[in-house]
């Protein structure tokens, strides 16, 4: 009895193994390259300038201030030996209160043009991503998985030339 029920058992589980090999080979699988489709599009390359045109007046105001802190430095280490003590005391403070407005400047004007490209970023993302649902819903894939995160696929399984031509047109 106990044989007869190893059988079986070993019977069930190669029939099943069998229909889930069969059940695979049916699936139709593509892979996307979606970081290498977002960086050829020239949206992607357009979004620094884009960013730097919209935050130009600030760009400008922080350059201005950036030499005329240069300047000042340059004239303390130029004149500081022919300077009375308050004169080099009244440049240096005046290098140091410089100094913490480019600060106060620098660090948020960085913050707002990166959080500004990645917004730009997510736009062009959010349309590759629609092109590769409408190619994955048109051609009938069951999966399609991200070419950086497989290690292995043939070339015939890469729908990124499809994605991209979809992306391109849909602009």
């Amino acid at each position: 009895m106990k044989t007869f029920t190893k059988t079986l058992i070993a019977g069930a589980m190669l029939s099943s193994a069998l229909l889930s090999t069969a059940a695979q080979a049916a699936q139709k699988i593509g892979v996307v390259d979606v970081q290498g489709i977002t960086r050829s599009l020239p949206q992607f390359a357009e979004i620094a300038q884009v960013v730097t045109a919209e935050f130009k007046d600030q760009i400008q105001e922080v350059n201005t201030q950036s030499e005329e802190y240069n300047f000042l430095v340059q004239k303390l280490q130029r004149e500081s030996a022919t300077m009375s003590a308050t004169e080099k005391k009244k440049l240096e403070d005046q290098i140091i209160a410089l100094q913490k407005v480019l600060q106060e400047k620098t660090g948020p004007l960085q913050q707002n043009m990166q959080r500004r490209e990645q917004e730009e970023q997510r736009k062009i993302l959010g349309l590759v991503m629609q092109a590769v649902e409408k190619i994955a819903a048109d051609g009938k894939y069951d999966m399609v998985l991200n070419r950086s995160t497989t290690p292995f696929a043939k070339p015939e399984f890469d729908i990124s030339q499809k994605v991209l031509e979809q992306v391109t047109k849909a602009q």
